[in-house]
């Protein structure tokens, strides 16, 4: 007999759609009915609870956060309460993302990197909307109106105020599909892309030695989102040795075949980097940028100092060779 998902009756929201989009992935749920109702009688002959009924258990399969009391977090690393997505993940993200990365060949490893950095880049944000936890201090204004996230466009799929209510249960699917379509795309990405990303950014850093004697200077052999996982890394390889040099530039061929060097930013999404290239380089392009820095094959450096380019790679590692003893 087919298992019975039990959740909320009435207005729906992103967590409790995405709660029952992952447990529908599971084998155990796969074809289980989603029946929405707040009476205790009903919900007494679900299967598993998401959302309602005031009681978090897992031995239960009991899985609402409203209850006076309920304070969970994801790990003792984040501060932000979990909503029933967030209950969900922690305890069957591991099995739903193998699941929904099938074509992935991943190992243990690689699916708790995933498990940690979906619950980050996705789970988060959905727990802490939900939970009305604001993701920056209250007393700041902000510049400008957001109302793009999933959980506001899961909103919207409830009926306007003074439109007929319709089938909710209809709603409710359109919800779970909208949610659980852009968390499995998430999922594939992170697990087809991001993951071996990390191998081109780890590779690129323990061969940082021999590229040059600083340390300071990484190149990869192919281009991919880097920033991320470069922090990740250093931030591991300092655990274990304070004393390291942290990585000041980052060397990569572009779609033309011509070099980049790239200035490492100070943090995540900081448009401040920890060294620019030097002032004196900034602004100026071709022959004219190759006769003040002295190296052959110039192609620009941005009026920010973030990044340059030149035609090779030599040229762009003697650019960030030099910029390093620079201003």
């Amino acid at each position: 007999m087919p298992k019975i998902i039990g959740t909320h009756s009435g207005t729906f929201h992103c967590d409790e759609a995405l709660a029952c989009y992952m447990l529908r992935q599971l084998s155990e749920y796969s074809d289980a009915k989603v029946v929405r109702s707040r009476d205790p009688a009903v919900l007494e002959t679900c299967d598993i609870v998401v959302d309602v009924g005031g009681v978090y258990d897992h031995e239960a399969k009991r899985y609402d956060h409203h209850q006076r009391g309920f304070d969970e977090q994801f790990s003792a690393s984040y501060k932000t309460k979990l909503s029933s997505a967030g209950l969900i993940y922690k305890h069957y993200g591991k099995d739903v993302i193998r699941v929904v990365a099938k074509d992935a060949e991943l190992d243990d490893g690689m699916v708790d990197k995933l498990y940690n950095k979906l619950y980050e880049a996705f789970i988060e944000g959905v727990d802490g909307i939900d939970n009305g936890v604001s993701q920056y201090p209250t007393d700041l204004e902000p510049a400008y109106q957001e109302s793009t996230n999933l959980s506001a466009r899961v909103g919207r799929l409830n009926p306007w105020w003074n439109q007929p209510e319709g089938d909710m249960d209809e709603r409710f699917a359109q919800a779970m599909a909208l949610t659980g379509s852009e968390f499995a795309e998430r999922v594939r990405y992170y697990a087809l892309a991001w993951l071996p990303g990390r191998k081109v950014v780890e590779d690129g850093y323990n061969g940082r030695f021999d590229i040059d004697k600083s340390g300071q200077i990484v190149l990869f052999d192919t281009f991919c989102p880097w920033k991320d996982h470069l922090t990740t890394i250093e931030d591991e390889a300092l655990e274990k040795d304070p004393e390291l040099a942290k990585i000041i530039y980052v060397l990569y061929s572009d779609t033309s075949g011509a070099w980049r060097v790239q200035a490492v930013p100070e943090k995540p999404g900081s448009f401040v980097s920890r060294h620019p290239l030097p002032e004196s380089w900034r602004g100026i392009r071709d022959d004219a940028l190759s006769e003040r820095s002295g190296v052959e094959g110039c192609v620009f450096v941005h009026q920010s100092g973030f990044i340059g380019g030149n035609k090779t790679r030599d040229g762009a590692l003697a650019l960030a060779r030099k910029a390093l003893t620079m201003d």
